[in-house]
């Protein structure tokens, strides 16, 4: 029994070393920029959440703001989930715009088996209309899912997904996952995708079209802030 005991507690700690390691991370595209989800973006979030359109094709149920922050909260500080806020590149690059109005949509990592930590649950949000059809939604799922395997350990990959939503159903069959169920309760289809060797590969290729860079530096940049105090 105590080694059991033993092995949940390490696990968990594994498990909360692994899903707070973004809280300073930025990873930055070709077109997009991903960045942790703060309290600054919330009440754009909240707007996102307050269209029922988005609330079908996730599944959500409105928020009052003082949940949604709370919710905020919760992904930055639980065990379980990874969370980045997608940004334009192209506008977050001048400073003069707020990084609240360069925000496109989220995309999230959730580990869902306590008894397989390689296990994780990925979702993605193109919120802003306008940058649906583009190429942001492909861009952002290559990067997390080789975030997913290279800094969290995912070796298998799985998205639940409304039976009506054909474009994202569209997009994670881009990358070969593979229907494995389906839900007439939930109205949604599960995808899986195992990432054996030869995956990896195609995955990974070259990493240069991805790089990792310190947030709180390269938002401190991007603000003119030269002093050693990073943290804004």
């Amino acid at each position: 029994i105590y080694l059991k005991l033993q092995q949940i507690s390490n696990r968990k700690v594994i498990r909360s070393s692994i899903m707070r390691i973004n809280e300073d991370t930025l990873l930055e595209g070709q077109n997009v920029v991903l960045v942790p989800y703060n309290e600054n973006h919330v009440p754009r979030y909240h707007q996102w959440m307050s269209s029922s359109e988005l609330q079908k094709l996730t599944a959500s149920e409105p928020l009052t703001l003082e949940q949604e922050y709370d919710m905020q909260r919760s992904w930055r500080e639980d065990d379980d989930k990874c969370t980045f806020i997608i940004l334009d590149k192209q506008r977050w690059a001048s400073p003069s715009v707020p990084e609240e109005d360069c925000m496109v949509g989220d995309v999230n990592i959730f580990l869902t088996d306590p008894e397989d930590p390689s296990l994780g649950e990925f979702e993605i949000m193109i919120a802003e209309p306008s940058y649906r059809g583009r190429g942001f939604g492909k861009e952002v799922t290559r990067m997390m899912m080789c975030y997913g395997v290279t800094k969290l350990g995912i070796r298998k990959f799985e998205a639940k997904i409304g039976m009506d939503n054909n474009v994202s159903i569209a997009l994670f069959k881009k990358f070969q996952f593979q229907e494995v169920s389906s839900s007439e309760v939930f109205h949604e289809v599960t995808l899986q995708l195992t990432i054996d060797k030869e995956q990896e590969k195609q995955l990974l290729g070259n990493l240069d079209f991805m790089q990792e860079k310190d947030y709180k530096k390269a938002r401190a940049r991007r603000l003119g802030i030269t002093s050693n105090h990073t943290d804004v």
